[in-house]
């Protein structure tokens, strides 16, 4: 399957269990991986036949910076749920969401979640 990858997409956002999470927010980084027939989209060099970069980054930073949730599990659900509303090429989805230093007992660069969906999942 052809892919379109938007990597590192940054945004901010208040999900977490503790209140200060909720209250001072913090950064979350976003991966995805679009799986769509591309092959039309390369013959034509029409975007139509594509999907557009810019609307992704969009629909993922609603979900994001929108109503804070305590799980980043249940962010990822959206943004794969939201993405499919949007885009009808989109087949299957792969997101992969990032918190830099939870707060959290020890030392980490980050925790994440990362899911994978298709369209079938939501039918």
């Amino acid at each position: 399957m052809d892919k379109i990858l938007l990597n590192r997409m940054m945004f901010y956002g208040y999900h977490g269990l503790f209140p200060e999470e909720n209250k001072l927010g913090q950064r979350f980084t976003v991966d995805v991986e679009l799986m769509v027939d591309l092959r039309q989209a390369g013959q034509t060099d029409d975007m139509n036949d594509s999907m557009d970069y810019g609307q992704v980054y969009q629909v993922i930073q609603r979900v994001v910076e929108g109503e804070a949730k305590n799980l980043i599990e249940t962010v990822a659900e959206k943004i794969a749920q939201s993405l499919f509303n949007a885009f009808n090429k989109l087949e299957a989805v792969k997101v992969h969401i990032d918190k830099p230093g939870p707060p959290i007992p020890g030392y980490y660069e980050s925790a994440g979640v990362e899911i994978y969906r298709e369209r079938q999942d939501y039918v």
